[in-house]
């Protein structure tokens, strides 16, 4: 996971929005592994590494003005797997990945803004 990470820092701009979202996924396996397994410490804290490498991913698709459609896509699909996630899981598990949503969703606004907000045509 690291050498992905520091792959997507090394990358050039309009490639890291792709390589984060990959760290994301990767991210989200784990968390489902993780609490799946009765670990869910591991699970949200791997739960907080999606949104963290979803925001850079967001970050980078702003910046650059690349592959928004494709970032906001896969940001909506990972909003609805913690969404699936969390019907699964024991209530006291259930408040951070519920966060974890809401805080996908915001950035899938945010993309959405940019791409069709005023300014932006």
């Amino acid at each position: 996971m690291q050498e992905l990470e520091a792959k997507a820092e090394a990358a050039r701009l309009e490639d890291r929005p792709r390589l984060y979202l990959d760290i994301a996924e990767h991210q989200l396996i784990s968390a489902k592994e993780s609490y799946k397994a009765g670990r869910g410490e591991e699970g949200q804290a791997a739960v907080v590494n999606v949104v963290r490498d979803a925001g850079k991913a967001r970050d980078a698709a702003i910046q650059s003005g690349k592959r928004l459609k494709d970032t906001e896509i896969i940001v909506r699909k990972m909003a609805e797997k913690l969404r699936d996630m969390k019907r699964i899981l024991n209530f006291d598990d259930q408040a951070p990945v519920q966060n974890a949503v809401d805080q996908l969703e915001t950035m899938r606004t945010d993309l959405l803004s940019h791409m069709f907000g005023k300014g932006n045509r």
